[in-house]
């Protein structure tokens, strides 16, 4: 693997955390996506859903996090897989049609991830829980902002094919030799 930091990314429920924990226990080196935790810390506070309260406040807290993120990957001696990048805080701003600050552009611009991998909505193993509040509908549109916003960053997306998760993680494997 000549990559260093491959993302996972994709709208709500497409299989990024099962492939992510797929990938740990293969014995890869992976990040999971902290919007959970930063869902949970707000509702220790009292923020029942931090997202639609406050937008900027829960994007901002999601950028932060994720630079952080990226930062430490970078010192790994060994590949990194990160579930959801950068660009995904502004995919999500547009699609709820919010602006943000100058910052959040530079943050994609700066940040450069080496490989993309896409998970297309998957409408057979979508559900929904505590966190994941979005209908499948708005998880297809959510990827469609995914997608759109990591090409005008200029990614590359890999599309990963409603498989068993062995054979996503196959795919993934095969896709990183080139």
């Amino acid at each position: 693997m000549n990559k260093k930091i491959i993302l996972l990314i994709g709208g709500p429920s497409s299989g990024k955390t099962t492939l992510i924990n797929h990938l740990e226990k293969e014995g890869h080196v992976c990040y999971p996506e902290i919007s959970r935790e930063v869902i949970l810390q707000a509702r220790e506070k009292g923020i029942d859903y931090l997202f639609l309260e406050n937008p900027m406040l829960f994007s901002e807290m999601l950028l932060e996090g994720r630079i952080k993120q990226y930062e430490k990957a970078i010192t790994e001696e060994k590949p990194v897989f990160i579930d959801r990048g950068i660009p995904d805080v502004i995919a999500y701003m547009d699609f709820i049609g919010d602006s943000y600050p100058q910052n959040f552009i530079e943050a994609c611009e700066k940040y450069k991830y080496d490989k993309i991998f896409l998970l297309p909505p998957w409408e057979e193993i979508y559900t929904s829980d505590e966190t994941r509040y979005e209908t499948y509908e708005e998880a297809s549109k959510i990827h469609n902002f995914l997608v759109d916003t990591y090409k005008k960053y200029g990614y590359d997306l890999h599309e990963v094919p409603k498989t068993t998760v062995e054979n996503r993680y196959q795919f993934i494997l095969e896709h990183l030799k080139d």
